[in-house]
């Protein structure tokens, strides 16, 4: 899956925080495809592709090419998530032009006023070109509204297309492909001042250091110290925390906090935070122009308009993860789409990167939240691919590292977090967890944690998640053991997908070192599982 990259331990593409990043710059091999282009002709060159690389990592030009793929997959038990995997081929000076121009805001752009926004949440011109250093991920950059309108047709036309490849498809988006990413950019920044503005009251209440499900402030001491910062007057300060919006406890956790800066609450109108550098109040609700205010409009009408067609064909919708100053306004917004559609079963699924420091309390905090509002919780855990650029951006901006520090820590993380969705499965039919990793460590983690909480594979609440052309060896056991397996499959025109093409030639290096011995070992679980008849038959 997009978000799994790297040469594992094992030798199979184990995920980001697993192996150093490749030596060679996304645009090497890129221009070493072109150069064989204009060396053979682009007759000879098409050919020769779809003897190599692209017949390895791409199902094929069109929706009508690809069926032959998908339905010799489906006859191993092994789905299809469709993904047009065309890419605009933009110089470095392009993609940072772009980034920088779609990034800051009209004020900035005129030079008539500064960022408030904390630096991580600020537009880098060393950083532009979001693709540099990143291989598995497909990178956007904003031209114009139209060019969004046009992003969303592609991923109309892939969920109508996994309707009809089969009854329990996916198909997956990007946020930053249907809007400006100035948006993001600036809730961003909302989302986290505001969350940490909440630690800071905990760490006031003596409640620093504990686990962000564990946090609970005492509403009384908490309308106190608010009143002293002169945010509001006592009064107005009381209406908002009452036995209606938090219930009887006199306690408020983060789940609640984060519900004040919803926009249906009066609230939100005059929020204000203290800035760290100068210990002045400043205003949460950064103002934005009339046409920066439609386009935020527009973005969210475009996730509507797909998470419609999905409900209306069957297919589930998998929001990509992004980078981490994208990231916190992505879950969010998708957290929105997840009450709106996932009321009876999940058909929003939000992505979340475990080589982050933080992917527990963010999946611990979602998992609750479903619980609370009675909605489907569905999820899709991956390691992450952005792993070098945000260690790279950290540092020469001056931040925190948000990447966990080494790959034992990332798989740790993953494991806690899946481990914990495992639980939640085990009491809640409805709640659904697909786990997109190329890493055979973990595939022997989630079966074997599958047979201890009786999750039986037919009653499809855990999906494997694999990319095209990678760890065959892990997901045709799977299918034809009768476990829920997808492949990641992009399709489009050959030239239109070299950026897609030179990323899986940088990640395939290595990879076929250690497949025979992986698949041997996978093979000895699954039979010893159908030896046993644990694999298909529930405990008594």
């Amino acid at each position: 899956m997009a978000g799994e990259k790297g040469v594992g331990k094992q030798g199979c593409p184990a995920g980001t925080g697993e192996a150093p990043p490749p030596e060679q710059p996304f645009p090497s091999a890129f221009q070493l495809l072109h150069l064989t282009r204009r060396l053979l002709g682009q007759r000879l060159f098409d050919k020769l592709m779809k003897m190599t690389f692209y017949g390895q990592f791409v199902a094929g030009e069109d929706q009508e090419s690809i069926r032959p793929l998908i339905q010799h997959n489906r006859a191993y038990g092994v789905g299809s998530i469709l993904d047009y995997g065309v890419e605009e081929d933009l110089s470095p000076e392009e993609a940072e032009r772009k980034e920088m121009e779609s990034c800051t805001s009209a004020v900035e752009r005129e030079g008539s006023g500064t960022s408030k926004r904390e630096k991580q949440y600020q537009a880098h011109r060393a950083f532009g070109d979001r693709r540099d250093g990143v291989i598995s991920a497909r990178t956007y950059f904003y031209a114009n509204e139209a060019k969004c309108d046009s992003h969303m047709e592609t991923f109309l036309r892939c969920i109508e297309a996994s309707g009809k490849a089969s009854d329990d498809g996916f198909s997956a988006i990007k946020l930053t492909a249907l809007g400006r990413p100035q948006f993001l950019l600036q809730f961003s920044d909302v989302l986290t001042k505001w969350r940490r503005f909440f630690h800071q009251m905990a760490a006031e209440q003596g409640k620093a250091g504990l686990a962000a499900m564990d946090m609970k402030l005492e509403v009384a001491v908490l309308q106190e110290s608010v009143a002293k910062m002169g945010i509001a007057s006592r009064t107005e300060i009381e209406s908002w925390f009452t036995a209606e919006t938090l219930g009887m406890s006199g306690t408020l956790d983060l789940l609640d906090w984060n519900s004040l800066i919803d926009s249906r609450t009066e609230l939100s109108k005059h929020l204000v935070v203290p800035n760290m550098q100068t210990g002045q109040l400043e205003p949460l609700l950064s103002q934005f122009t009339e046409e920066e205010e439609l386009q935020m409009t527009r973005m969210l009408q475009r996730m509507d308009v797909l998470a419609k067609k999905a409900t209306e064909v069957g297919v589930r919708l998998m929001v990509d993860a992004e980078q981490t100053y994208f990231q916190p306004a992505i879950s969010r917004l998708t957290l929105e789409m997840q009450r709106k559609f996932n009321t009876e079963k999940p058909l929003i699924f939000n992505t979340y990167q475990c080589y982050l420091k933080d992917a527990y309390d963010n999946v611990t905090l979602d998992v609750e939240l479903a619980r609370r509002e009675g909605w489907c919780f569905g999820a899709k855990l991956v390691r992450g691919a952005y792993m070098a650029q945000e260690r790279a951006r950290a540092a020469e901006i001056g931040y925190e590292d948000p990447i966990n520090p080494t790959y034992e820590a990332t798989n740790a993380m993953y494991h806690r977090c899946l481990n914990y969705v495992l639980e939640e499965l085990k009491h809640n039919a409805r709640a659904k967890v697909m786990v997109a990793s190329h890493n055979e460590d973990t595939v022997r983690f989630t079966l074997r944690r599958m047979e201890e909480l009786g999750l039986h594979p037919a009653d499809r609440q855990v999906y494997f998640g694999q990319l095209l052309g990678m760890c065959d060896q892990i997901s045709f056991p799977l299918g034809q053991a009768g476990f829920p397996v997808y492949k990641y499959v992009p399709y489009g025109p050959v030239m239109e997908v070299l950026p897609y093409l030179s990323r899986r030639a940088l990640e395939n290096s290595g990879v076929m070192k250690g497949a025979q011995r992986e698949r041997q070992l996978l093979w000895q679980e699954l039979k010893r599982r159908l030896c046993t008849g644990s694999l298909f038959h529930r405990p008594a």
